[in-house]
């Protein structure tokens, strides 16, 4: 990137303008994919705690934890420098939930049940579809709510997952 910056300059410089914009769009095009890469590891982290909250139908509190931090953090990449758009719109979540399945069923199954299922196992009694609505339906949060509310609004999304009832009353 340092190198396309100093292109940039040297493009002004000498008034190639065309040449120039070029550089300006490849550049924000390296920053949207970079964007969207920390939004999938975020998405990654929430799609592999909703797997474990359906197999083994509990939520705990660090379950909790990272299906928060991750909602609260895409929801803070997702939305770009002006402030009124997103790099992801709300019907637009499908295909960036199902990038993500398949390795979060392969990191799931380390931990689901301690370890006792393999990756084919555990892609068997995976629901993928309730997976889906679910990451889905707390994406759309981050669209619906501002700040003060947003925590309160995950809280009570958690609270209807399995075991979330019990989890809210430990909480």
């Amino acid at each position: 990137m340092v190198q396309e910056l100093i292109d940039l300059r040297n493009c002004i410089l000498e008034g190639r303008n065309e040449d120039a914009l070029a550089i300006v769009d490849e550049l924000e095009g390296i920053s949207k994919q970079a964007t969207l890469r920390n939004i999938g590891s975020f998405l990654l982290i929430l799609v592999i705690h909703l797997i474990k909250n359906q197999v083994e139908q509990r939520l705990t509190n660090s379950w909790a934890a990272a299906i928060a931090n991750s909602v609260r953090g895409i929801k803070k990449l997702n939305l770009k420098d002006n402030k009124t758009s997103y790099y992801i719109n709300a019907a637009e979540w499908e295909p960036f939930i199902e990038d993500e399945l398949e390795a979060a069923i392969r990191e799931a199954s380390r931990e689901v049940l301690e370890g006792k299922l393999s990756r084919a196992q555990l892609n068997q009694r995976a629901d993928r579809e309730q997976i889906m609505a679910i990451a889905t339906g707390l994406l759309s949060l981050t669209y619906t709510y501002c700040r003060g509310e947003f925590e309160d609004a995950i809280d009570e999304y958690l609270s209807q997952l399995p075991g979330g009832a019990d989890w809210n009353v430990e909480s």
